[in-house]
Order: structure tokens, then C-alpha cells, then sequence
């Protein structure tokens, strides 16, 4: 029998399933939509997002060969997407398990030429983001490899640099063009259409059907987080905002309660003294389990249902929180560090801006190993 966990992840099916509906209907009947699950599901857990979506959509997107296998094991019929660079020892065996390759350079083309010519692969196409990508220059010979190795070039596809950041978008609309002249190339080249062309993120999704093609790639959105704020306001200007529904809930319990004296020291360093008499509550919870150090005495959490603040430095293992003003709290309390509990709300956003950084990072930096439970 598994003992309960001290903390854990809960992610709400029911919101997976209503984000995944809210995009579909947005992309309509001639755009698929493939939902990306690099990184844990964006810290939502991988399989566990995979056994919510599998019959939602039959498209899953990861950042390795190993993602993929774990992800065929929640849904062996499922189409995976490598959207990461493959080392060459998994090239044969994700070829030989179905998972579809992307192909990013003219040596990652010569290594699935000679290591596994029948593989089904998506070349990366770079227009302007200087990450992984085939050059222009490139791609002529490219397609040629693999031609003659009889390799199935199924896919086409590119990532924008700035269209999240942004409401301004004509740096997007110059890679789009230069994607749309690299499919020509290819189709010309192939001498057949390039069944599934994909260029869509989720702002690209939302904002520009123009970029829909065959396929849209959503990642962040799928699981209820707006790419940026400039992304919302953008949606709202164009009427297009989509009722997006945050999955996961993050939830830990109280595992002791003292009562201290004003000027009491908290934590390491002493950086923080209780501003008056109260209590303060430990949550066994730190920054080794992927709570930020540096939301040290400026976040809030829940315990209650009412807001409890950080005090003083997170630890690796533990953190203290101001429970003075919350009658009743007791050892064994659910306390929740991302989501809901009674009116009250802990964002994602909000975590992210006390630290400087964006609403990605928050939630997959979230420990993989804490249990991920689907609810």
C-alpha cells in the first residue's frame, strides 16, 4: 500500500478536456490539434495528461524519443511528435516504435538516411528564431537525402520567435512567409504535397488562423495559462478570447503549528522577525520539491481557504507561512500553493512575477517525482 505523499500535483480532467474543446473549436474541421507534453505536460504529468486527452486527439508533441515511449505506455494507438533534438541511438528505436522524428539539420537528416531510412519524420524549418532548424540553404539537399533513402517526409514545420511577447506581430508574419516558401521548396522537391504542415504555438492558435495549416501545436494554453499577458489583450482586441480553465492545483498539509512572539526570527538568515504575536504554520514543502526560494517572504499560499504568507526563506524541504489571522489551524490542514481553496486563489501569474520570470517556468519546475493525480 503507497503511503500519502506529503505534497502533490491535482490536475482537473475536466479542465483538459474543456481547454482541448475551446482550441478545437477555434481551429475547426481542418486543423488537428496535437497537444504538447514536453517538459512532464508542462509539470502536469506527462502520462497522466496523455490518458486525459488520448481520445480527445490523437496527436501528442514531446521534447525526446523517451517522453515518447513513456507517452505511448498512456495510449499505445497515439501519434508522438519529437519536437527536441534525438541523440543517434534513439533514432532506430523510435523509428521501429512508430514515434515520428523531427529532422532539424542536414546531419540529423544523413543520421535517419542511414540509421532508419523508413522513419516518418517532420522537417524543423528555421525562419528566424536561431534555435534548431533547417536553413534555407539547406533544404534543398535535405529533402534530396531523404528522398533517396525513401524516408517519409510527413510534416514541415517552424516555431515562432515573437508572437507572445508581443502585440505587435509582423516579425511572426515575415516567419510565416518564410515558412510558406519553404513548403513550395519542399513540395516541389518531393513532388507531392507535404500532408501536414504545422506552424502554430498556442498565441498562434488563438490569434492567426492564417497559421493553422494542418496541425496546431498547443502547449501552455492547452492547460489554462494564458503565453502572456500581451497574448490576452491581443485576443481581446481581435475577439477571439477562449474560456480557458487552469488544471492543476498544487497541495501540501500543515505539519506544525506554534504560537511565537512578536520579533521572533523565521528561518534561515534571520531575514524575517514575526511582526507581531501569532502562529506559524511548517509546510513540508521547499525549493527542492520546485517551490522558487526566491518567493522567500513575498508569496502568499492558502491554508483555510484565506491567504497565508511566506515568511522568511524557503527551505529545501520545508516552508513557514503566517497562519495568525486564520482561526483553527491544526497539524494535518490542507494547504494549497497553486490553485484554489474556498475564495481564495493562488495564480500561477502572480508566482511568476514576484520572481521575474513566466508562468511556464512556475509550473514545470513543480519537482516530477511529487505525484501527479488526475481528478
Amino acid at each position: 500500500m503507497a503511503l500519502p505523499p506529503k505534497t502533490w500535483v491535482e490536475v482537473s480532467r475536466a479542465a483538459l478536456r474543456h481547454n482541448a474543446r475551446q482550441f478545437k473549436r477555434a481551429l475547426g474541421p481542418k486543423t488537428a490539434l496535437m497537444v504538447v507534453v514536453k517538459s512532464n505536460a508542462y509539470g502536469h504529468g506527462l502520462s497522466e495528461t496523455v490518458r486525459a486527452l488520448r481520445d480527445h486527439t490523437p496527436w501528442f508533441g514531446v521534447d525526446s524519443v523517451p517522453e515518447a515511449i513513456l507517452g505511448l505506455k498512456a495510449a499505445p494507438r497515439a501519434r508522438f511528435l519529437v519536437l527536441g533534438a534525438s541523440l543517434p541511438t534513439w533514432i532506430g528505436s523510435a523509428a521501429r516504435k512508430g514515434i515520428r522524428l523531427s529532422v532539424s539539420s542536414p546531419e540529423e537528416a544523413a543520421l535517419v538516411a542511414r540509421k532508419a531510412p523508413r522513419a516518418t519524420v517532420h522537417l524543423q524549418i528555421e525562419t528566424g528564431f536561431t534555435r534548431l532548424g533547417i536553413l534555407e540553404k539547406d533544404l534543398p539537399g535535405t529533402l534530396r537525402r531523404l528522398r533517396r533513402a525513401g524516408t517519409n517526409v510527413e510534416g514541415l514545420f517552424t516555431h515562432y520567435a515573437n508572437i507572445e511577447d508581443t502585440t505587435e506581430h509582423s516579425y511572426a508574419r515575415g516567419q510565416l512567409a518564410r515558412f510558406r516558401r519553404a513548403l513550395d521548396v519542399a513540395e516541389t522537391i518531393l513532388g507531392r504535397a507535404v500532408p501536414l504542415p504545422h506552424t502554430a504555438c498556442s498565441a498562434a492558435a488563438i490569434l492567426f488562423p492564417q497559421t493553422h495549416f494542418a496541425l496546431a501545436r498547443v502547449g501552455v494554453s492547452l492547460y489554462g495559462l494564458w503565453p502572456s499577458k500581451e497574448t490576452l489583450v491581443s485576443a481581446r482586441a481581435a475577439g477571439r478570447p477562449l474560456d480557458l480553465r487552469t488544471a492543476l492545483t498544487w497541495k501540501t498539509t500543515v505539519a506544525q503549528v506554534k504560537t511565537v512572539k512578536a520579533g521572533t526570527p523565521v528561518s534561515y538568515g534571520l531575514t524575517e522577525r514575526m511582526p507581531r504575536s501569532g502562529k506559524v504554520a511548517v509546510l513540508p514543502v521547499g525549493y527542492w520539491d520546485g517551490y522558487d526560494r526566491g518567493l522567500s517572504s513575498v508569496a502568499t499560499t492558502l491554508v483555510r481557504g484565506r491567504a497565508a504568507k511566506v515568511l522568511g526563506r524557503v527551505c529545501m524541504n520545508m516552508m513557514m507561512v503566517d497562519v495568525s489571522g486564520i482561526p483553527g489551524v491544526r497539524m494535518g490542514d490542507e494547504a494549497v500553493l497553486i490553485g484554489r481553496q474556498g475564495r481564495g486563489e493562488v495564480r500561477v501569474e502572480h508566482l511568476a512575477a514576484k520572481i521575474g520570470t513566466i508562468n511556464y517556468e512556475v509550473v514545470t519546475r513543480i519537482n516530477p517525482t511529487l505525484p501527479r493525480l488526475l481528478v
